[in-house]
Order: structure tokens, then sequence, then C-alpha cells
């Protein structure tokens, strides 16, 4: 605000200095030019043999000579002095090379400065000067009027925008204050994460709307990574509970003890403990959007899945004729495939099948079983982190609850979709369903 006063003072001062300055020309521009059309005239008379021995001129300000070129005087105004001249000798030799003459008034009887203008006409002997003297004093006097009312006005206008201004944004930056405010006390922890939105529906409104969208979603972030902690730590425990309870009882145990059978025991949990970790590391990758960028490479999905069936014997799969090319991290979508495969494997009763497919311009891939299927109402629940339904509810059987949510990530960073249906030409039984753009 201070910045902007003094800009102000110095923008008024500046412009001030430009009309006095411009104010100063126009008095100098005036007085030359009635000065040099009264000489004109004289010049015309004394040409035409009728200028009469007492030159008449308009007004009091106003002195008229008209001398020969040894500078005596021939004729003169009233007023004017009939014997000597306005001018001194090499006053009038600088006049009549065009330079600009300005006197002191005294000299010839009038106030303030005076502007003499000379005009010429015949030659030799015949030569005569026309001498007109303009008084400056009463166009000077109007200019220091104008000068002095700005130097009188200057500072009260200054002051009036200075308050005006202060005003003015003071009521303008009133809601920022209040956005500052309010973003202080949600730093401070002293109260929900809101700013407040001022009434006006201007550009302030739209950024106090835009903030706490912004803060809207850090929250739910921040709620969504404090869930995942709480649940990824409650996860680890369970295993190394497990693993921490049969060290100590292996403390206890006799020499004779069936170690193989306890070692292998301990290797279960060890190995639920190892596929947990993958899985929270696998997230945490698929977060991160820009690795995920750099793994993009082409995958042709018949090979990946004809590779990938032959860990699952059991699942039907009839390797396609034709190739389907997609862009993606082959290690990632084989992964997402595998958690379809071993979710399928676990519910299903009978079979499970796998497809891939053209729609369109993308590429489906199916996963298939004749299991009990999900609920419709939990279809799109069951993809959450660290969830699983109460038929699945032991870790031993429903895994570590990551499985779908891993496959959704995937999905989401190739561009796809997922989707749950019930399976097709089936009493029960749940059809998993993938869709990849199709690469070019």
């Amino acid at each position: 605000m201070l910045l902007g006063v003094v800009g102000l003072a110095v923008g008024l001062a500046l412009g001030g200095a430009t009309l006095i300055g411009a104010l100063w020309a126009a008095i100098d521009g005036t007085a030359d030019a009635e000065a040099s059309k009264t000489a004109q005239a004289i010049v015309k008379l004394l040409e035409e043999e009728a200028l009469p021995d007492t030159v008449p001129v308009a007004g009091t300000d106003v002195r008229v000579q008209v001398v020969d070129a040894q500078n005596r005087v021939h004729k003169s105004s009233i007023g004017a002095d009939r014997l000597t001249s306005m001018l001194h000798a090499d006053e009038l030799r600088d006049s009549t090379a065009g330079e600009r003459v300005q006197i002191d008034g005294v000299r010839i009887g009038l106030a303030g400065p005076v502007l003499i203008v000379s005009e010429s006409t015949g030659t030799g002997d015949e030569r005569r000067i026309v001498l007109v003297a303009k008084s400056m004093a009463d166009l000077f006097q109007s200019a220091r009027y104008v000068r002095d009312a700005l130097l009188i006005a200057f500072p009260l206008l200054v002051l009036v925008l200075a308050v005006v201004g202060w005003r003015v944004v003071g009521v303008t930056l009133r809601p920022v204050e209040a956005l500052r405010r309010g973003a202080e006390e949600i730093t401070g922890g002293g109260r929900a994460g809101r700013l407040p939105v001022p009434a006006s529906r201007d550009e302030i409104h739209r950024l106090a709307l835009t903030l706490n969208d912004m803060l809207q979603r850090l929250d739910t972030a921040r709620a969504r990574q404090r869930a995942f902690v709480a649940d990824a730590a409650h996860e680890l425990r369970s295993p190394l509970a497990s693993m921490r309870v049969q060290l100590e009882v292996a403390q206890r145990l006799p020499d004779d003890t069936d170690w193989p059978a306890f070692i292998d025991d301990l290797m279960i949990d060890a190995d639920r403990l190892s596929r947990l970790v993958d899985d929270l590391l696998l997230l945490a990758r698929a977060d991160d959007s820009a690795e995920a960028a750099r793994r993009t490479a082409p995958v042709e999905l018949g090979e990946l899945l004809t590779d990938l069936t032959g860990r699952y014997p059991a699942v039907v799969f009839t390797p396609p004729s034709e190739q389907f090319w997609v862009d993606g991290d082959a290690d990632a979508l084989r992964r997402a495939v595998a958690n379809l495969l071993d979710n399928a494997g676990r519910h299903a009763r009978a079979t499970v099948a796998l497809a891939v497919t053209t729609e369109g311009p993308r590429h489906l891939v199916t996963v298939t079983d004749d299991g009990p299927g999900i609920p419709a109402a939990d279809r799109e629940r069951v993809f959450d982190r660290f969830t699983r339904l109460d038929d699945a509810r032991a870790s031993n059987d429903g895994g570590s609850g990551l499985g779908l949510a891993i496959v959704r990530e995937v999905v989401r960073l190739h561009r796809g979709a997922i989707t749950l249906t019930d399976a097709p030409a089936s009493a029960s039984g749940l059809r998993a369903e993938i869709r990849l753009p199709a690469a070019d």
C-alpha cells in the first residue's frame, strides 16, 4: 500500500511538472505569435508608406519602434521612447539574426519580462526594422496561479487518494486476511480444515472454494493414509506375533523336538509376511505414477497369459491365435492377473476360466469362476485396501486383503478399468473383467 501511494505521488508530481512545462511553452508561443503578427502588420504599412509617425497599437502592454540599420528611432508607438532604441546594438543584431530576445521591462516602462520581436523591410539606407515589445507579466502571472494551485491541491489530492486507496484496499484484502487467519488456525490445529468463503462472487471467492477443495482432497488423502498405515501395522503385527510366539516356545523345547516341522510352521508365517510386504511395496510403487510411466513398454497379452497359466494347471485357458498388444508394465500386469486367478481359485467350486478378446478400442481380459460370487453391494468395496468379506475373514484363507486393491491400482495406471459381474450362463460365480487400451 505504501509503495502504491508513493508511486501515485510520483506520478502526480511528474504530471504536474509536465503540465507546468506545457503551460510555459504555450505562454511563450502565444506571446511570440502575437508580437510577430503585430510586427508583420506594421511592416506591411511601412511598405505601403501608410504608417503614421505615432504607430497605433492595441493594448497597454505593447511597445513599437521603427529603427534604421544604425539603431536610430524613426517612429514609435504611444509610450515608447522616441529617441533611444529598446534594444542595444548587440541585441538588435541578435534579434535581426532570428534569435529570441527577452529584456527586463523596467528598461522600456513595462512590468515584468518583455519579449521583443523584430521584422525588417528595405535595403541599404532605406532599411527599416520594426521592433515589437510584448509584456509577459500577465501571462507569467497566470502560469504562477496555476503552479500555486497545483502546489496547494497536490498534497490534498495525494492525501485523499491515499485515504480512499487505503479504505478500498482494506475492504478488498479483508477476505484475504480472513483466509490467512483461517490457514493459520488450520496449521495450528485449532479447528476443522476449512477456510472461510467470502460472500462476494469474485476471484477471492473462487480462490477460497479452490483452496477448500484442495484441503478436502488433502484431508481425504491423509485419512486414507492413516487408515492404510493402521491396517498395514495391524496386518504386519499378526505374522510377527505368531513368529515371536513360536520362537519363544522353541526356546523351551527339548533337544529331540521335530525341528523340520517347526521350521515349516515358521516358514508359513514368514512367507505370509513376505507376501504382505511385497503387496505394500507394489501399492507404494503404483501410487508413484512417474515411476510407473518409466516402466511402460509394449506387452503382448496372449503371450503373457499363456506364460502365466503355466503356473495354474487348473485354470482353463486357450492360447489365442491373434496378438493383443498394450502399452504397460509386463510384471505389474502379470501380478494383477495372478491376483485375480488366486482370488478365483480360493473361491471356485470346480473351474476357473481365463480369456482375452478385443472389445472395440480395448482388449478385454476375463477371469471367471463358479464360486459363491460377491453380492452386488460389495463389488466396489472389495477393491479397498485390507477389505475382506465375511466369508473370507480368515487371513490364512482370504489373503491380506490387498490383492484386488493391487489389481485396481495396476489397471488404473494402465488407463484401464476393472469391473465385477455375475458369471454368464451360471447360477452363481463371479466374472472379473479388465479392459485395457489397445496399443497402436
